[in-house]
């Protein structure tokens, strides 16, 4: 496997770090301040062709694969794991499943849009008593002639208050368990389907996160993915690509940490010298490094597997676990690096601390992906 870029991925690393220091780091702290949704932010990089990489031409993408968008998503998130946050949700969980598993009508009717940006789209599996355990979801479909009537609250849902179409996740039978869960595309204007209260979250905060709700919300039975029952596996696959860009946030995200930690040991004076050239701050700035590159090699790896076409769920839970603890550990060094004004609001640490605990829970905590990993290794 070689992972070395390629040089249209090197020329898209150059072109998201521009676009990142023009567009990202002057608007990031005021919108996570006021929890709001970077429409703008957003439609410039549809214009840029990143909400729709890893879709063919043929629907409105700009073609490339999941590695090409692993290095878009790191550079995003190396500014501001928000907008790479809703990128990783529109493309991997959105964009790209309903291209996977849908039909022609579907991949015109649905991909075309949200590929090129137009529209936004949201995940829609977790509810209140079903987080980890998705098998135990309690919104309902039931079957009238040529449409499907859904019941229940979805809850957590990033971009729900923005979305025009939501891939849902409903069950058409409670006894049948896992088997019963469907997977549906759910337009916005359906009747019955509206936007609940909306999520006041502690990091994340412009990647918005709401409820969805519906009631009686007739859905046409052309807008069913997949098949009837098979949807645990559709939601089981979407994460499995999704996790490889939440991986990816977190490896941009502690790049980030370390471009601001290495900046303030330098500019930092104590006892006569930058803190630089003290031991103890060296070896953080060391560990983050290390645990950066590792976690680095490791996307990749879970990037190459998919794109070839190989089973890569271990894979992709081993990135996402690893390198969201990276992270974690990395924006904590930050703050310990950055001292005193590490912990104040208007420290860059802040931010990159509050959104690196969120990828160790979303689409699938830690625990989760070590059940993922340990499970794959007994088999």
């Amino acid at each position: 496997m070689d992972f070395a870029l390629t040089e249209q991925q090197k020329q898209l690393q150059v072109t998201m770090r521009d676009f990142v220091a023009k567009e990202i780091i002057p608007i990031a702290d005021e919108m996570d301040r006021l929890q709001e949704f970077p429409v703008t932010c957003f439609k410039k990089l549809a214009k840029l062709g990143i909400t729709g990489m890893g879709i063919p031409k043929e629907y409105g993408g700009t073609d490339g694969n999941l590695a090409t968008l692993v290095v878009a998503l790191e550079e995003l998130a190396r500014g501001w794991a928000s907008i790479a946050s809703i990128i990783d949700t529109h493309v991997c969980l959105g964009a790209r499943s309903i291209y996977r598993l849908g039909t022609e009508e579907q991949k015109r009717k649905f991909v075309v849009p949200l590929a090129q940006g137009e529209k936004q789209v949201s995940f829609a599996l977790t509810e209140a008593e079903a987080g980890s355990d998705a098998a135990a979801l309690e919104t309902t479909a039931t079957k009238k002639g040529d449409v499907y009537v859904l019941n229940g609250k979805k809850t957590f849902i990033m971009s729900a208050d923005v979305c025009a179409t939501a891939l849902v996740f409903a069950t058409i039978d409670k006894s049948l368990g896992s088997r019963g869960i469907t997977a549906f595309i759910v337009e916005k204007g359906t009747a019955g389907f509206s936007v609940g209260k909306k999520y006041d979250k502690l990091g994340m905060r412009a990647a918005t996160t709401a409820e969805l709700l519906f009631e009686d919300c007739c859905i046409p039975a052309q807008n069913l993915l997949g098949e009837e029952g098979r949807g645990l596996r559709v939601a089981l696959s979407t994460l499995d690509e999704g996790r490889i860009g939440m991986a990816a946030q977190a490896v941009g995200l502690a790049h980030g940490v370390l471009d601001a930690s290495v900046t303030r040991a330098k500019q930092r004076v104590q006892f006569g010298r930058p803190i630089a050239d003290q031991e103890a701050i060296q070896w953080m700035l060391a560990d983050i490094s290390t645990h950066l590159d590792a976690a680095r090699l490791l996307v990749y790896k879970a990037a190459y597997l998919c794109d070839q076409g190989q089973p890569f769920s271990k894979e992709a839970a081993t990135a996402k676990l690893f390198a969201s603890e990276a992270a974690m550990a990395a924006a904590t060094k930050g703050i310990q690096i950055h001292g005193g004004y590490g912990y104040m609001m208007d420290s860059p640490m802040q931010r990159h601390f509050r959104d690196a605990k969120l990828i160790e829970i979303y689409e699938g905590t830690s625990e989760m992906q070590r059940l993922v990993i340990s499970r794959a290794i007994l088999a």
